[in-house]
């Protein structure tokens, strides 16, 4: 199994974005990307919108797993948002969508891929975590969350 450890860099893990829709917060997960993987953030946004084209990533919630496969990324990663306003994302259950974990894949990454995006999915369909994720004060305890570091650290 994925562990989202292996997925996310502190980087990746943004409290308190602002977006009106969906693009302009891709690109602003984008940007988040070009930070910690050295991406252009244009080449992700683009995928992902045409990823939502096909069907929406809003799996209900408030919770959405945009995902898109590119070419030269060298391993399966991640960027994770906390919208400060939830937004539509014409999700199955209609709710306004606000956790993102946006999930992007090398172009050869097939069960690699689905592999990861069934992990995040089962982890932010927990209530209980996603009710943390929601509570969480600042980008570090979203992250230790998310990762599982206060766990390990702990041990």
């Amino acid at each position: 199994m994925t562990e989202l450890s292996d997925l996310l860099t502190p980087e990746a893990v943004l409290a308190g974005v602002g977006a009106a829709n969906k693009k302009l917060l891709f690109q602003h997960m984008g940007a988040a990307a070009t930070r910690a993987y050295g991406l252009d953030g244009q080449d992700v946004t683009e995928p992902l919108l045409e990823r939502e084209k096909l069907g929406s990533t809003g799996f209900g919630g408030g919770i959405a797993i945009p995902h898109a496969r590119l070419d030269g990324l060298a391993k399966v990663s991640g960027v994770f948002a906390r919208l400060s306003t939830p937004i539509d994302f014409g999700a199955v259950d209609e709710l306004p969508v606000d956790l993102v974990f946006m999930l992007l894949s090398p172009t050869g990454a097939g069960a690699e891929h689905l592999k990861a995006l069934a992990s995040i999915s089962r982890r932010l369909r927990d209530r209980n975590f996603a009710a943390k994720l929601r509570g969480a004060g600042s980008t570090d305890a979203l992250y230790a969350l998310l990762t599982g570091v206060e766990a390990r650290d702990a041990a």
